[in-house]
């Protein structure tokens, strides 16, 4: 298993829409677990593959405590959603440090392949019901900051760039150091 990397917001790979899993492979089941390690290295509780620039319908979830209930939903589509709303405070690997409320449905009915290529059906409510939303979303390519006014969304954007603009300079400099 590797690490990969995930995508940062505004990376416009993020608003790639991706495309269902067709294969079940050797290469799917690595992907799931590459991510799976990328997810608790990080440190998360879910990962769509498209954050890490592969753009097909997977995301691996685990919401537990103890890192030991990892869910894996290939080609999820929700085939239910209740009319009652909650809001929920929301994190993503892909904007790191920011976190906002956003309000979805508080239960769900997601309907998924397996890595076994076997379909299955899950209800979910609380974090596990959003979080599957939040990664479904970034299928759709869609990043949860869109659910936040404009404004908020270009403070993140100017502020992420900022970040990136240092940790590159930061880099640079690493890299000239080690050659001299």
């Amino acid at each position: 298993m590797s690490l990969l990397n995930i995508l940062r917001y505004p990376d416009p790979r993020l608003h790639k829409v991706a495309k269902p899993v067709t294969v079940f492979d050797e290469r799917l089941k690595k992907l799931a677990a590459d991510m799976a390690e990328t997810m608790y290295d990080a440190p998360g509780v879910g990962l769509a593959a498209t954050q890490v620039d592969v753009h097909e319908q997977l995301v691996v979830i685990d919401t537990s405590e103890t890192h030991d209930d990892l869910r894996v939903f290939i080609n999820p589509e929700i085939v239910w959603a209740s009319e009652e709303k909650q809001v929920y405070d929301e994190g993503c690997l892909s904007v790191p440090g920011i976190y906002d409320g956003v309000e979805r449905p508080a239960r769900v009915r997601v309907r998924a392949l397996g890595l076994d290529g076997k379909a299955f059906e899950l209800e979910a409510d609380g974090l596990l019901a959003v979080c599957i939303q939040h990664e479904m979303d970034h299928l759709k390519g869609k990043v949860f900051v869109e659910y936040l006014s404009p404004l908020k969304r270009n403070r993140i954007k100017t502020k992420l760039l900022k970040e990136e603009r240092e940790m590159s300079r930061d880099r640079k400099r690493t890299a000239e150091v080690a050659t001299r």
